[in-house]
This record gives C-alpha cells, sequence and structure tokens, in this order.
C-alpha cells in the first residue's frame, strides 16, 4: 500500500492529541494546565516520534494551555525543535476548521505536526485517510485518547491538496511516559 495523491513529495501530516489535563477548580477548559500523567506522557510522545524518524519541519498548535504545554514538553525531546505557531483556531475545532488551517501550510513543509483536541482531531484522521497499515484505523474509530499521535501519509505539490480519503493512515500509537514508583 502507499500514500494516495497527486503528484508532488511525500507529506506527512502527525496528529497529536494534547497529554491528560488536569481539572483544577473554578479554572476555564482553555487554561487547563497538565496532569501529572499529562506531564509524564508528552516526552514519551517526543521520543517517540524522534524514534519513528518523524520530526516535523513545522508545528501548529492549540492555544489552550494544555496543548501549549504538551508543545513544550515534546519538542524538549528534539535536538532543535522545529518552528511553531499557536493557532487561536485549533482550539475546540472541527473537521473544516483544522483543515482550513493546515490548507494554509507552506509547499516547502513536508512533515507538520498538528497539536489540539478531541473530537476534531480524531474526526480529521478518519476523514483524511482513506486505508490504514494494520489496526490503525480501528484504533482511532474506537478511541483517541489523550497523547495519541496519528501519522497521515499522502502524495501532494501543497498542503490545500490534502483533503477527504486522500492520505494513508500509516501508524496510530499511544506513548506513556513511566508512573513514578
Amino acid at each position: 500500500m502507499s500514500a494516495r495523491g497527486g503528484p508532488g513529495p511525500l507529506r506527512r501530516l502527525v496528529v497529536l492529541r494534547h497529554a491528560k489535563s488536569a481539572w483544577p477548580e473554578g479554572a476555564p477548559d482553555h487554561e487547563r494546565p497538565l496532569a501529572p500523567r499529562g506531564r509524564r506522557d508528552a516526552p514519551a510522545a517526543g521520543r517517540a516520534l524522534a524514534e519513528a524518524d518523524c520530526l516535523p519541519d513545522l508545528a501548529l498548535c492549540s492555544t489552550a494551555v494544555r496543548a501549549r504545554q504538551t508543545w513544550e514538553l515534546v519538542s524538549a525531546q528534539w535536538g532543535t525543535p522545529p518552528p511553531v505557531r499557536h493557532d487561536p483556531r485549533l482550539y475546540a475545532a472541527g473537521v473544516a476548521d483544522l483543515l482550513e488551517v493546515v490548507h494554509e501550510v507552506s509547499a516547502e513543509v513536508e512533515t507538520l505536526l498538528l497539536i489540539g483536541h478531541n473530537p476534531g482531531l480524531a474526526d480529521l484522521v478518519l476523514e483524511l485517510a482513506w486505508d490504514g497499515l494494520d489496526d490503525a484505523l480501528e484504533q482511532v474509530r474506537v478511541k483517541f485518547p489523550t497523547s495519541a499521535v496519528a501519522v497521515l501519509a499522502w502524495h501532494g505539490t501543497t498542503w490545500r491538496a490534502l483533503d477527504r480519503g486522500t492520505a494513508l493512515l500509516t501508524a496510530m500509537a499511544v506513548p506513556r511516559g513511566r508512573k513514578p514508583r
């Protein structure tokens, strides 16, 4: 199986749901920080992306505190993190809004990391994937938990060409950090 699409380089969209968040009393949803488990899991996600040779050229991140903290902990696992754009449109976004932001990405970017929230991210993966390796699609259908990473591959000259059913879901994982003893 190979990635579909038109002519152009192989591109990868790495979709990362923010790590586990806390629920402090009185904190608005946008301001919720990571929970201790999230602080353990986010670095594990960063290490997993590095080990899979899936480091992005650019990261797009929700402005929510838990997403920003996830980015900080993920990217701290890499020698030189790529540029990041914190975009308020990614907070609580649906598929159409997520795609709008992705479609604006420069053609020079071959691997893009998108950090955001569910249900939008899981819906986006299911919308874009025409098929998946192993049981990756079924895993996303069942659950796309915090710290989940999905990698979609496709060929295209620009990000605007990424659309429904144009990508292959090549990987789905849920990296977890070690619990303290």
